[in-house]
């Protein structure tokens, strides 16, 4: 006998009960006037999207490339991102806010819903979601029961293993434990070392508790531990003349290492009217970095990062009861965090010689004489470069919505205010002399110490209109996105350098770190859009979306011309996007069809850097298209040999991408295929799956160290089975 088996349903409840944790601030997307994309649990891991770079496969016009190291978390929304420092959508886990971008890359495992909201989300989410916000939530044990072991093998020795427990005294009161553990070989050879550069350990774990009193009141507490210890970097140096890629080739380590602690503890009340909740946060990070910044097979520089954050984050939300004629919510949100930041540059023989020696005998010691030549006593010495930086600030927002008849009306606004300080102290000691003649080296320590001030008060206001029906909705949404500014830490480096130099040739050398400040990213964006099910059954729903955005102070990514080891953030004047985004799910019988398609047209308004004037170019970085299609089918086999056997095949596709603010780098349009053949028999399943099936070349990411261009490529063909099992 055939049975006909149906995969799990997106969203689906394997028991009685609700989610404790489902974001209190946002409707279904079904019926909101937002563009958004969510996965269940089924589709994560049928499909196998492993992290949240993964959704860049799904999600139109969202996009999260691999630039080679978990650090790097560098997420595009139409058109818009930030490849350092503040990113352009907001990250919460079970309700609390991830601060720091460099823990937004992390492996999934044991997640229940993924959802991608795109737009301007500031009104309720506040700082750096101005392109969005994704909520994650994991599994709950009021909402599964039982035991899940996986364990997985694929390309370059890639190992994962996964176990969890969740377990329910009461229908009430519900526990779960589970650890995670991955290790890659990597996949890029480092010509220079004779190894892998890009391999790694990644170990995490999570203990959730969560009640429901039958009063109303939920608890829930999400404790979750992580450790990852990598490589990375696979860059290589491109040949502008000859359009050649060399092979990686730099000769000193990289590494990338990640310890990350963070709590998240819900407080809700429900009522009949209405609904109240508290979340707090608290997150730990204590992550290093350390880098060959020159990525040559020369000993030019290197470049530490050492930093401990400490984030404290609290919120209060009331919410009035849905399906009324006039509904209203009101929040509070109060944020501090504190980070310690290390990061040294050690300049090395080759780099002393031609970025500190060369200049000063060149321009200055040469007209002295013959005898004038400046030399350093040792061949290594390091920059350091110590920051303490605190910000902390508060909100208080609140919407209102109220319905006439098919027709709903909703204005909300938020009031923010952020005030960050940074306490900078730089300094070099070296041993010199500047006459060939010369004995003795002289001792010189340059110092640039100082502390900077700056503060944020931004008003973000939103407004939408939505008509409703049994088919679905049309909406309209106006609405003010705000991305916080901070400092180019990166840069005290050259500024020592140079006041080094100006040291030793006697020279004052005058500058204060403002220089180093970039300010606040702001925009409006405005959306029209639509969710419909056109089917009486339900098995088509299709959502769509046009959208416009103006921004302003766009904060962009630069590197100084010349032999500049720093790079920085810098303000453009004036940016704007627009484009659309369309996606599709139909089931019919054993068939179920998802697509999806994104475009934005992202250009400089008014960009003069210097004497280069940007404007009407497209933002580098970001992707004009995302082009994604999946089939999946679930394959008519007898009960007896299987609960199920589904086998799903994707194709998804990116591109143009231009890479540096002239448009003369780009990266084409590309599509990688994927499939998977999930099959299951009772307790146990097996999954065997495939990614850049007919092994694509494309790069992910461009950049410019010493005035050399390099770039980093996409992983190649990955293949591996997955075996699991469900107690």
């Amino acid at each position: 006998m055939f049975m006909s088996p149906v995969a799990e349903p997106l969203d689906t409840v394997l028991l009685q009960g609700v989610d404790v944790v489902a974001p209190l601030k946002m409707d279904d997307e079904a019926r909101g006037s937002y563009s958004s994309t969510s996965l269940g649990r089924a589709d994560l891991e049928n499909r196998h999207i492993v992290s949240l770079k993964e959704i860049s496969s799904v999600a139109p016009n969202f996009y999260q490339p691999d630039y080679g190291s978990r650090m790097t978390s560098s997420i595009y929304v139409r058109g818009f991102g930030s490849r350092i420092d503040q990113p352009v959508v907001a990250l919460s886990v079970d309700g609390a806010p991830v601060m720091n971008k460099n823990n937004y890359d992390f492996d999934f495992f044991d997640i229940f819903k993924v959802q991608v909201v795109r737009g301007a989300q500031s009104t309720l989410f506040g700082r750096n979601s101005i392109g969005g916000v994704v909520n994650i939530q994991t599994l709950s044990p009021l909402t599964f029961q039982g035991k899940r072991l996986t364990f997985e093998y694929g390309t370059a020795n890639n190992i994962k293993l996964k176990a969890s427990h969740y377990a329910a005294k009461s229908r009430n009161f519900g526990w779960s434990a589970g650890v995670y553990y991955s290790h890659s070989d990597g996949f890029f050879d480092n010509k220079e070392r004779g190894e892998k550069c890009d391999g790694g350990d990644n170990l995490s774990a999570r203990v959730r508790h969560s009640y429901r009193s039958t009063s109303g009141w939920i608890i829930d507490n999400t404790l979750s531990l992580g450790y990852v210890d990598e490589g990375g970097w696979g860059y290589r140096l491109y040949d502008t003349s000859a359009d050649e890629l060399a092979p990686v080739a730099y000769n000193d380590a990289c590494s990338y290492r990640r310890l990350s602690l963070s709590d998240g503890f819900m407080l809700k009340r429900v009522f009949d009217d209405f609904t109240i909740s508290s979340t707090t946060g608290y997150s730990f990070i204590n992550d290093r970095m350390r880098i060959d910044n020159d990525f040559l097979p020369l000993d030019y520089f290197t470049l530490g990062q050492y930093q401990k954050e400490h984030s404290l984050t609290q919120e209060i939300v009331l919410k009035s009861a849905k399906d009324k004629s006039l509904e209203w919510l009101l929040g509070m949100f109060a944020f501090y965090k504190h980070i310690d930041l290390d990061a040294p540059v050690t300049f090395k023989e080759y780099g002393i010689e031609n970025l500190i020696v060369k200049n000063a005998n060149d321009n200055f010691f040469h007209l002295a004489g013959p005898d004038f030549h400046l030399q350093f006593r040792d061949t290594s010495f390091p920059i350091e470069d110590k920051f303490t930086m605190p910000t902390y600030g508060g909100a208080l927002y609140g919407q209102l919505s109220r319905k006439f008849g098919a027709f709903s009306l909703s204005a909300g606004v938020r009031v923010d205010y952020e005030r960050y300080k940074m306490d900078y102290n730089s300094y070099a000691r070296v041993f010199y002399k500047y006459r060939r003649s010369a004995t003795e080296y002289r001792e010189l320590e340059s110092v640039f110490r100082g502390c900077e001030n700056n503060s944020a008060f931004e008003v973000m206001p939103r407004f939408s209109a939505m008509y409703s029906g049994s088919w679905g909705n049309l909406y309209a949404t106006v609405s003010k996105g705000f991305k916080a500014g901070g400092y180019n830490t990166q840069l005290f480096s050259d500024i020592l350098k140079e006041k080094l130099s100006n040291d030793i040739m006697g020279n004052k050398y005058e500058i204060d770190a403002s220089s180093t400040v970039y300010r606040p990213e702001t925009n409006w964006t405005y959306e029209l859009g639509a969710h419909l099910s056109p089917l009486d059954d339900g098995s088509l729903a299709i959502s769509a979306a046009l959208f416009f955005i103006d921004c302003r102070n766009q904060q962009l990514t630069v590197f100084p011309k010349g032999l500049s080891t720093g790079r920085m953030m810098s303000n453009a004047g004036r940016s704007h996007s627009y484009g659309g985004e369309f996606s599709l799910r139909y089931s019919v019988g054993r068939f179920t069809v998802d697509a999806a398609y994104g475009c934005a047209y992202a250009t400089f308004r008014s960009y003069k850097s210097g004497s280069d004037d940007y404007s009407g170019n497209y933002l580098p970085l970001a992707p004009r298209e995302t082009l994604s299609a999946a089939l999946s089918y679930n394959i008519p086999v007898a009960r007896s040999f299987a609960n199920f056997l589904v086998l799903n095949i994707g194709w998804n596709g990116i591109g143009r991408i231009y890479w540096n603010e002239e448009n003369t780098l780009s990266q084409p349009f590309y599509g990688l295929w994927s499939a998977s053949l999930s099959w299951e028999k009772g307790h146990f399943g097996v999954s065997f799956w495939g990614k850049n099936l007919l092994n694509e070349k494309y790069n992910t990411f461009y950049f410019k160290s010493i005035g050399n261009n390099f770039f980093a490529q996409g992983k190649p063909f990955q293949a591996g089975v997955s075996l699991h099992l469900n107690l």
